[in-house]
């Protein structure tokens, strides 16, 4: 599989293991609980296939920076939990960095 496939699935399997890590209330209920185990999990087999193909800091910017935006979208959605200028200013940021490493970046393995 696509190193930047298996990327995407970590990514999205850390985002859901974080928003079930908040639903868990602490590991009291169960199939959140369950839900943040599997998903962590499936986050860090794949994450450690994709650090086989490409550079261990550039994949970690790209794996922290947007699950940090995608959590927090998550929590905003999910949780109401309120984003404000500075925080989206941030997180465009993130966005912006992970795109010029994208871009223009020979570290990034494409």
């Amino acid at each position: 599989m696509h190193p930047y496939v298996l990327l995407g699935i970590s990514i999205a399997a850390e985002v859901v293991a974080t928003s079930a890590l908040k639903s868990s209330a602490g590991f009291t209920r169960p199939w959140p609980s369950l839900l943040t185990v599997l998903g962590y999990g499936l986050a860090f087999y794949c994450l450690s296939q994709v650090l086989n193909h490409l550079s261990t800091g550039v994949v970690y910017a790209i794996w922290s920076g947007l699950g940090i935006v995608l959590i927090s979208l998550v929590g905003w959605w999910l949780y109401g939990q309120k984003l404000d200028g500075p925080a989206l200013l941030g997180m465009a940021l993130i966005v912006a960095g992970v795109a010029v490493i994208q871009l223009f970046s020979r570290s990034s393995g494409h």
